[in-house]
Formats: C-alpha cells, structure tokens, sequence
C-alpha cells in the first residue's frame, strides 16, 4: 500500500517512472468545450471543476498583448500567426490561415519584422496564481520552436525555406527559441522556483506519418530543443513535449534531448499503442494523454471511454510513468458526459 500524495508529490512520481499511490491527471480544454461542460456541471467555477474531476495539475501562463484586427475578421498575434475565430454552438473556435511573413522575400523582410520581447509580456499575477495553486503540480507556458515559426511563415513557405534558404529557416527558429528560453527564465523567477513543468510545442507528425525526415529534425528543430531543455532543467522544471500525430521515429532522439514527458500520444496506429510505446520507451519515457479525442470522445459512450481510460492507466501507469489526460484539448463536439468518464475511471482506484 502506498501512502498517500499530494497532487504535486503525485505527478513527479509518475514523472520520475516511480508509481504513484494513482495515476495522476490533467485537464485542457478549448474555451467552447469549457462552455459546454459549465453548462452540463451547472457551474463555470474552473477551480472546482478541476478539484472535482481530482486533476494534480494546475497550468498557467504569463498574459500576452491582445491581437490586432487585420480586418475582414482576420486577427494577428504578437507573432505575426493570422487567424479567425469560427463560431460554434458553444464559442468561438480558432482557424489559423497563412502568417504575416507568408509572402518574405528576403532575410532582411524576416529580420525586420517587428519580433516581440517577453516585455511585452505581463507576468504580475504569475506569483499569487501559484501560491493558490497549493499542493498541485503547477506547469507553464507554451513554447513552439518550429511550429509556431510556421504558421508565421506558412507551412509550404518553411518546408521550401528549409530546402533552399535554410537561413531564413534558422532565423525563424531562433527568434522563438531565443524569446522562450528567456520567458521561462523570468517566469520562474517570478514564482520562485515553483514551476514543475515546462511545455514545448513543435508538432512533427501526421495522422499518417513524420512532417518531416529525422535529418531535417536534426537540422532545424532539435538544436532549438535542445536550448529550450537545457534552460528548462537548470531552472529546475521538468519538460513535457507536445507533438501530435504519428512520431514514433522522433522518439529516441527526443529521449536524447532530454524531453520528460511525451503528450499527446495520439493514437493513430499500432506504433502509437500504448502497449507499444510502454514496451519499447516506458524505461526512459513518461507519457501524458492517448484518449482519443477524434473518434471515441465524441461519438463513443461513457462506458466505452471509461474502459479506454482504465487501459492507458494500466498500461501506460503501470509502475508510474503516466499523467492521464486527452489526446488533445477537449473540443466543443465532445459531450460533457464523456469528458467526465475520462475522470471517473481513477476517482476510485
């Protein structure tokens, strides 16, 4: 019998490939399926919800400047990603469309681009949100290296960039990694050393396969990655990694790197299995999320998704080395019914 964690003590265990007294759990969400879900739960008070549903982790992020309307309902971020926001039953919904560096015609149009510094960043509740944060496992931020340059650039853009001017690429990717090493820096300072867990955000795979060849990987992502991991371990946080689709390739290498966790683990094939990925990485691997947010959240019962959980916790959990959670943030067309059943699995193991 093991005594019992904190919600912290919890999630470093399973960090750590120690078994924890459970599985311990994480929640995200798109603002619309948090709408749907406050609906169901008669409530919109997040904390609550969280300490019902016993999530160990609580994320937080500095406050980044509002977008600019570029009119005709496009919006443009701090950095340069366009998009516009699609309304759905339950809010507004996201869709990212080419960037403001899409049409660079030179190193010198991506080099004069007005970058933002992380003063443009407003840290000054950063402090009290961990001090509420108690005895729960506290992750920050939303780093991107490689993915974020994209949708600045345009995908096409960057996939030709990395071919025929791998200098605009690097420049790209440095930029970002140069802003986030520094971020994160001042985060944890700011909350004295409490962040747990860093995220890094770099999708490398489709439903169907890697975006691109491991020596491309090796060229223009993992250099950044690396940076970004070595800061994050000096600041004493552990590193979870998100990349969708099917990345098994990208592993070992990511491992190399010193990457903590890996998320979401989507399940898009027998290499992604959790049996699979337990079996081949679970000795230097943890793993965070795999229920599958495309096919059985939305359209699978409760039942059938409280089985799905209860796997992964066996599997992945088993002697630590698993945070349960989706394979994606939970979108509006899942129905709060099933969003409850992820949780309900562990409520009484």
């Amino acid at each position: 019998m093991i005594d019992a964690m904190s919600p912290r003590e919890r999630v470093l265990a399973a960090i750590a490939r120690e078994e924890p007294d459970r599985t311990p759990r994480d929640f995200w969400a798109e603002p619309a399926a948090m709408n749907r879900l406050y609906a169901h739960v008669g409530h919109s008070d997040e904390e609550r919800l969280l300490t019902d549903l016993g999530v160990d982790i609580r994320r937080l992020n500095a406050v980044e400047p509002p977008p600019t309307d570029q009119g005709s309902g496009v919006l443009q971020n701090m950095w340069g990603e366009r998009f516009v926001m699609r309304q759905t039953d339950w809010g507004p919904v996201r869709e990212d469309m080419p960037g403001a560096l899409c049409r660079a015609q030179s190193l010198d149009d991506i080099e004069r681009f007005a970058w933002p510094t992380p003063d443009a960043l407003d840290y000054s509740d950063l402090a009290e949100f961990c001090a509420r944060a108690g005895e729960h496992a506290v992750m920050y931020g939303f780093a991107d290296v490689w993915q974020r340059p994209a949708l600045v650039r345009g995908w096409e853009a960057l996939f030709e960039d990395m071919v025929e001017r791998p200098e605009w690429a690097h420049a790209l990717c440095r930029r970002f990694t140069d802003f986030y090493l520094e971020d994160y820096t001042r985060a944890q300072e700011v909350c004295r050393g409490r962040i747990d867990i860093c995220l890094l955000i770099s999708d490398l795979g489709s439903q169907r396969g890697p975006l691109i060849s491991l020596g491309m990987f090796r060229t223009f992502v993992a250099p950044y990655l690396r940076s970004m991991v070595e800061r994050i371990h000096a600041l004493g946080a552990k590193v979870m990694y998100h990349t969708c689709g099917l990345v098994r390739p990208f592993i070992p290498d990511l491992i190399a790197l010193g990457v903590d966790v890996l998320d979401p683990i989507q399940p898009v094939g027998p290499d992604m299995s959790p049996e699979r990925l337990k079996a081949d990485f679970g000795h230097r691997l943890a793993f965070h999320g795999g229920i599958d947010i495309q096919t059985l959240l939305p359209f699978g019962t409760p039942r059938e998704v409280a089985a799905e959980a209860r796997r992964y916790c066996d599997v992945l959990g088993e002697g630590g080395g698993y945070i349960l959670a989706p394979s994606h943030l939970f979108q509006p067309d899942v129905p709060p019914e099933n969003i409850l059943a992820v949780y309900d699995t562990e409520m009484s193991a």
